[in-house]
This record gives C-alpha cells, sequence and structure tokens, in this order.
C-alpha cells in the first residue's frame, strides 16, 4: 500500500483524482502500478486499477493474473471492478471505501457476487485514513 499511495499523490500532483494501484504476483513482488491518468491522456478508462492491470498482462505475458493481487488506494468503481474480475485477479486489497461509486461492497459488490464465474478476496479499508486524506486533500477546494 506504501507504493499505491504514493502513485495517488503523484496523481494529484498532476491534477488528476488521487488514485494508486499495484499489482502484485503470488510471492507479493510489485509486477505493476499505475495512478490515474484520466486528465492527462483524456481516456475515461484510464482508472488507476485499469493501468496497472494492463501493465501487469504486459509484464506477465498473460491477460490472465490468476494469482496476483490488486491494491488500491480507493474502493474500485464498476469498471475496474469489472476489469479486475476479467483478469482473473485473486485478491483486491483497497483503502478508503467509495459511498458514491463503489463496487467491492459499498454502493455495489460486483467483486464478490456469486453469480459471476469469478471472484476476488476482498479485504478492504487498508490504510484507509490516509487514503482518504488525500482524497479530502484534493476535492476540498474544489467544492
Amino acid at each position: 500500500m506504501d507504493r499505491a499511495l504514493a502513485l495517488a499523490a503523484a496523481a494529484g500532483e498532476r491534477g488528476d483524482v488521487p488514485v494508486g494501484a499495484v499489482v502484485t504476483d503470488a510471492s507479493g513482488a510489485i509486477v505493476a502500478e499505475g495512478h490515474n491518468l484520466r486528465e492527462v491522456t483524456g481516456d475515461p478508462t484510464a482508472h488507476a486499477e485499469v493501468v496497472a492491470l494492463r501493465e501487469a498482462a504486459a509484464a506477465l505475458g498473460s491477460w490472465n493474473l490468476s494469482g496476483c493481487t490488486l491494491v488500491v488506494t480507493l474502493e474500485p468503481c464498476l469498471m475496474c471492478a469489472g476489469a479486475l474480475l476479467q483478469a482473473r485477479v485473486s485478491r483486491l486489497v483497497f483503502g478508503a471505501w467509495d459511498e458514491k461509486a463503489g463496487a467491492a461492497g459499498s454502493v455495489y459488490d460486483v467483486v464478490r457476487d456469486r453469480r459471476l464465474p469469478s471472484r476476488a478476496e476482498v479485504v478492504a479499508g487498508v490504510r484507509e485514513e490516509e487514503a482518504s486524506a488525500l482524497l479530502r486533500t484534493f476535492f476540498d477546494p474544489l467544492r
């Protein structure tokens, strides 16, 4: 989570919503990372999770990331939850809850939905206050 928080801070400094993500392999080694790039690239799909998942697939040479963990500073949205399920990510670890658009337990629980063919273990609230503080610092002046 240390690296994900640093990536989130970097995204915020560049004017994007401060969300950072890393993908680790089964041993816990970081194989990919990403942060929000929507403002920088103009790409609506350039969420931190999608950026990190794309980089992980390229690094590992496969779209199938079974055995990997996605660590992200904010609960994934519907798009990112769907992406991590499509990539067969085994575990999701996140910091802050997203009470407006979260899809891993707050608004929706897509990641653990038994009706879907793939699910991920979820570990929520890891360093939640630090992740939330980055988001508050970013959004407070905009309100």
